[in-house]
């Protein structure tokens, strides 16, 4: 097991992507830590800013003929932050999406409020409604199992820095269920209170631990916790 490989040896620096900080690259995958605001894939309205573009470029070294590219293997949100793993070939793609639900994923996140119960695991049934936001329902038919587990690792009056083990990888349930136990994250507009004046979610892909997929060693990734988590734990 490694926590830190060396980096192999690709594009110029010139053609390094802003916004994301590659982790590690190889012939099969590149890590990368996103920047908050960055899409992962393009949507109707954005196509060029976001993590996929950029990287697609990176690979080719600029040069819009060349076969290089890079494949989606997971997602994170626009707003969160964190470890991002992209494959570069097809056969390591499907390894990575196929055992994927078996690798350990941990988040860090600050929310609103105390937690009465300092560590756990939060279970919900999670659906989706017509304007795409997600919300807990008690019938398991008519939702999908979602799992959450927390450790409260600092707390203040305000807010408390959060260590998350995502059992499930379900889409916003780490917002979703902090928001439903009355402790919203911080800066979360969907599922949270808008007034509250902070600029960016607290949220963030902290580490990510995954097989290889050619040699199937263990590998960590991880990506620094913003200093900006720790500016809320210290506001008065």
């Amino acid at each position: 097991m490694r926590e830190s490989l060396e980096k192999f040896k690709s594009s110029p620096r010139k053609y390094h992507p802003r916004g994301l900080s590659i982790l590690y690259e190889d012939r099969d995958i590149l890590v990368v830590n996103k920047m908050c605001g960055l899409l992962t894939i393009s949507t109707a309205k954005v196509k060029e800013n976001t993590a996929y573009y950029l990287l697609t470029d990176y690979v080719r070294k600029g040069n819009s003929k060349s076969r290089n590219r890079i494949f989606i293997v997971h997602r994170l949100d626009r707003d969160t932050s964190g470890v991002l793993v992209f494959a570069k070939n097809e056969k390591a793609k499907r390894y990575l999406q196929d055992e994927w639900h078996g690798f350990k994923k941990t988040y860090c996140v600050v929310v609103n409020g105390v937690l009465r119960e300092k560590e756990g695991v939060i279970t919900s049934y999670l659906a989706e409604n017509r304007a795409h936001k997600m919300y807990s329902v008690a019938d398991p038919a008519k939702g999908v199992r979602a799992m959450t587990g927390y450790k409260v690792m600092k707390e203040s009056k305000k807010y408390s820095l959060l260590e998350i083990d995502l059992i499930t990888g379900k889409k916003n349930q780490i917002r979703v269920h902090f928001s439903e136990k009355g402790c919203p994250v911080v800066g979360d507009r969907k599922y949270g209170e808008k007034d509250k004046g902070k600029k960016r979610l607290a949220l963030h892909a902290a580490a990510i631990t995954i097989l290889h997929p050619h040699t199937k060693e263990k590998l960590i990734f991880k990506a620094k916790i913003p200093d900006h988590f720790g500016s809320l734990l210290r506001e008065v």
